[in-house]
């Protein structure tokens, strides 16, 4: 089977200006990043601020260039694609519905921006398609006529999916689309994606750190660290028994309600990831548990097999 999406080796370096005299740094956001992605499934991207997953939502948006690698959808390399064909393919939600839509439109003009923007339907389909996506996502025709600060978090956040949907896209890319909303809003938005999901045949990229809304919605999850994909496997999979430190170690992070128990020791100690100077050898290893020598000077390959893919030298 074709695959949905496909990346291969996607890299992304910046240029960080550390002070007026001093030279700038080299950033590797995004490291030779490889994975694809069933028809209708959900790959959930999770990992710690600054891991790389915005990046690299953002890279296969098309909204920066990668350094090296390339993504394709049913075997079309999206850099040889204009931005109205990529658009067709892929689109995005994002973590703010009200940073991400124009205050000064109103819902229906919101929505009806990728059709305009295609430039090749008339305004009455437009009409059509507009009303079609704003009741898909459960909102009225006299809530197209509002303005984003009349409506609630929620309902943002649903033109904002509307908006995505209208050029019936086969691939949405959600980064955080729930982090800025209340937990009854969060479940509320979840089901909506998952019944678009099986109604539409979509298939997600889900990036988020929240691990519980990642285990109730992805297929298949990918933990990143430091740029890299250190852990890849079927949800059910990787919750139950995850095998790279840096999994459990987030596993075990996760609060728990019952009063008395505190913030969790994951065992990480003090040491912060730093994607400016990335360490030989394990990137992970300066933080890890269990390390032994050959992690601080041996870079582990990365291992596939039925579990799925693990990049530790000790799993």
């Amino acid at each position: 089977m074709t695959a949905a999406i496909e990346v291969r080796g996607l890299r992304r370096e910046f240029r960080v200006r550390q002070g007026v005299f001093a030279p700038p740094k080299r950033v590797i956001a995004v490291d030779d990043v490889s994975f694809a992605v069933p028809p209708g499934s959900v790959l959930g991207v999770v990992g710690e601020s600054g891991c790389g997953k915005s990046t690299l939502a953002r890279l296969i948006l098309g909204l920066l260039e990668p350094t090296a690698g390339d993504v394709v959808v049913d075997g079309q390399r999206l850099s040889a694609m204009d931005r109205r064909a990529r658009a067709r393919l892929i689109q995005p939600v994002f973590q703010d519905p009200f940073a991400s839509l124009n205050p000064k439109r109103r819902v229906r003009d919101i929505v009806a921006m990728p059709l305009i923007a295609q430039g090749d339907m008339a305004g009455r389909d437009i009409d059509r398609r507009v009303a079609e996506a704003l009741e898909r996502v459960g909102l009225s025709v006299d809530q197209g006529t509002r303005y984003p600060a009349q409506l609630s978090g929620g309902q943002r956040q649903r033109v904002a999916i509307a908006r995505a949907l209208v050029l019936r896209p086969r691939i949405v890319v959600c980064d955080e689309p729930t982090s800025a909303l209340d937990v009854s809003v969060q479940a509320q938005i979840l089901n909506l994606l998952a019944e678009l999901r099986r109604d539409l045949g979509l298939t997600y990229l889900f990036i988020s750190h929240n691990l519980a809304v990642v285990e109730h919605i992805a297929t298949e999850v990918a933990v990143m660290y430091l740029g890299r994909i250190v852990e890849r496997a079927e949800s059910e999979t990787l919750f139950a028994a995850p095998r790279h430190p840096y999994t459990r170690a987030l596993l075990a992070s996760v609060l728990t309600p019952e009063p008395g128990l505190g913030v969790p020791d994951v065992g990480l100690g003090d040491v912060m990831p730093d994607p400016a100077n990335i360490p030989p050898g394990c990137r992970f290893h300066p933080r890890c548990p269990v390390a032994v020598g050959q992690c601080s000077t041996e870079a582990p390959r990365p291992a596939n097999d039925a579990a799925g893919l693990v990049e530790c030298h000790l799993a």
